[in-house]
C-alpha cells in the first residue's frame, strides 16, 4: 500500500513535469500558475544566465543546494492516496529502500490509525441516522484521507453526506459536509442555502434548532452548541 501512495503522491508528479506530460486532457488556458511546486523550485536553482560566474563549482554547488531542498521536501512529505490512482510502475520499488523512517513512522502511527478509526466510525453509521448518510467520529482524526477510499472498498451506498465530531477547542460540536471528491472544494450536499452566512440566534431561529453557532457561507460546515444540536442539523439538511 506504502509503495502505491508514494509513487501516486510524490514520484508521479515530478515525472510527469519533467516528462512534459499535462495534469489534465484539457484545451482550455489555465485559471491560475504554480510555481511553487518542487520542480519548479528546484529549477529556480540553476545558474541564471546572466551570472558571470558560470563555473563547475558554482554549478555543483547549486546542484547540491537542489539535493537538499528535494531530500527535506522527501522527508517531510505525508502520502495521500488518490481513490483513482493508476497501476504503479517499477518507480517506486527502485526508490522504495530510500523512504526515511519519518515517512513509515507517519504512516504507521497516524495514517493507519486514523484509517481503522474511520472505518469503525463508516460501519456504525447507521446507529447515528437511518439513512446512513450521517457519521460521527468517535474521536476527531483527519477523516479526509480515508474516507472516499473506505466507501469505495465497503461498498457504502448512498454515499455519506455529513461528519459529526466534537471540536476540542471549544467543546463545541461541528457538522461538515462531504466534498464530491479528494481534490475538489464542492460538497456533495451543502448545508441549506437559506442557513448560511447566519449565526447564533439569527440562524437558529431559521433552522429552527437550538444551539446553533454557524454556517460558513459557502455551506460545506457549521457548527453547533451540542452533538444533539449538530445532529439535527445533519438530519434537516438532508431533508431540505
Amino acid at each position: 500500500m506504502f509503495i502505491g501512495i508514494s509513487f501516486s503522491c510524490f514520484y508521479q508528479a515530478i515525472d510527469a513535469i519533467d516528462n512534459g506530460i499535462n495534469q489534465f486532457d484539457t484545451d482550455k488556458p489555465l485559471r491560475y500558475v504554480n510555481n511553487t511546486n518542487l520542480s519548479s523550485r528546484v529549477g529556480r536553482l540553476n545558474l541564471d544566465w546572466m551570472d558571470p560566474n558560470q563555473s563547475p563549482e558554482k554549478e555543483n554547488e547549486a546542484f547540491q543546494q537542489a539535493m537538499a531542498l528535494a531530500g527535506s521536501e522527501f522527508l517531510d512529505v505525508r502520502f495521500y492516496q488518490k481513490k483513482d490512482a493508476k497501476k504503479y510502475t517499477t518507480i517506486s520499488i527502485v526508490f522504495m529502500p530510500s523512504v526515511p523512517d519519518m515517512s513509515v513512522r507517519f504512516h504507521a502511527k497516524s495514517w493507519l490509525p486514523a484509517r481503522s478509526i474511520v472505518m469503525e466510525c463508516i460501519a456504525d453509521r447507521y446507529d447515528t441516522d437511518p439513512s446512513g448518510e450521517i457519521m460521527v467520529l468517535k474521536r476527531f482524526t483527519p477523516w479526509k484521507l480515508h474516507i472516499f477510499e473506505l466507501e469505495e472498498e465497503m461498498k457504502v451506498d448512498p454515499p455519506i453526506k455529513y461528519v459529526l465530531y466534537e471540536d476540542d477547542r471549544g467543546k463545541r460540536w461541528r457538522v461538515q459536509a462531504v466534498a464530491i471528491s479528494p481534490d475538489r472544494f464542492e460538497s456533495r450536499k451543502p448545508l441549506p442555502a437559506q442557513w448560511r452566512g447566519l449565526t447564533d440566534d439569527e440562524l437558529s431561529k431559521e433552522a429552527v434548532i437550538p444551539g446553533c453557532i454557524f454556517v460558513h457561507i459557502s455551506g460545506f460546515t457549521g457548527g453547533n452548541q451540542t452533538y444533539e444540536g449538530a445532529l439535527a442539523m445533519a438530519r434537516t439538511a438532508l431533508k431540505i
